[in-house]
């Protein structure tokens, strides 16, 4: 409640006025505050390579894996960096999230840790919402698992994937049962890429041991027409054609849950 005011009236007589009766000055509008969303999206942009969720007709988060995938190992200060971490908790997150209709995942990346490249590559795979990969730049060595793992994989035509055999880095036994190790592991690599792809397992290691490309090293670059020609990668596109892709497969799915 306002203060009452007195103030004398023109017959002497004493007179009682509210404060709010009073014509007050315009206040400037206040500036608008940013909600809470955008304050989210703000963090998350930095510290996980991603934005929560676009704002079209259908929200579509947005996952970026770019620089190497980093495991259980930290990298040194100065090299860019996914943390596995990171990107797990996310992926949950928006299989569970009802306000979220798809994933888009952008790849720029030079590989890393197989283990947490393939344990992420596995959750996308079994993601029930619509998902669509797209490499950008580069999609190589574990970053091929990651391009496939999505129901539709894209690449542009100036991206390139490097398709290798699996390396190791540190000490290492020269025993038999390393190579059995290393054996193993590319297995895993390798049935994960086919399964999820339009390559064959023989088509695929003869890119993985090829000699004569690659300076020091065994292997296959295949740049965008040549990857979706071996059917490693489903398209040629950009952003535009993974988005159409995940708007036509999110109404599907709508209107087959009405």
């Amino acid at each position: 409640m306002g203060k009452k005011q007195k103030h004398k009236s023109a017959s002497g007589g004493w007179a009682q006025e509210s404060d709010h009766c009073a014509k007050k000055q315009p206040e400037e509008p206040e500036e608008t505050q940013p909600d809470e969303e955008n304050d989210l999206e703000r963090e998350l942009l930095p510290e996980t390579n991603s934005v929560a969720r676009t704002r079209g007709r259908y929200p579509i988060h947005c996952l970026t894996i770019a620089g190497q995938v980093e495991g259980h190992t930290e990298l040194p200060q100065g090299t860019k960096a996914t943390k596995y971490e990171h990107v797990i908790p996310q992926l949950v997150a928006i299989e569970e999230d009802p306000e979220i209709d798809g994933l888009l995942i952008i790849l720029n990346t030079v590989g890393g840790d197989v283990e947490a490249g393939l344990a992420i590559a596995e959750l996308i795979a079994g993601m029930k919402k619509p998902t669509a990969s797209l490499v950008l730049g580069g999609g190589h060595s574990i970053g091929i698992p990651l391009a496939v793992s999505a129901d539709r994989s894209f690449i542009v035509p100036t991206a390139t994937m490097t398709v290798h055999p699996v390396r190791h880095t540190g000490m290492v036994l020269g025993v038999p049962q390393t190579m059995k190790h290393f054996d193993r592991m590319q297995e895993r690599i390798t049935g994960f890429i086919c399964e999820h792809s339009n390559i064959s397992r023989d088509a695929f290691r003869e890119l993985l041991m090829r000699t004569g490309e690659l300076v020091m090293d065994m292997g296959t670059v295949l740049d965008g027409e040549q990857a979706v020609k071996v059917g490693l990668i489903d398209n040629i596109g950009s952003l535009g054609d993974a988005m159409r892709y995940l708007y036509r497969k999110i109404r599907r799915r709508k209107q087959a849950a009405e």
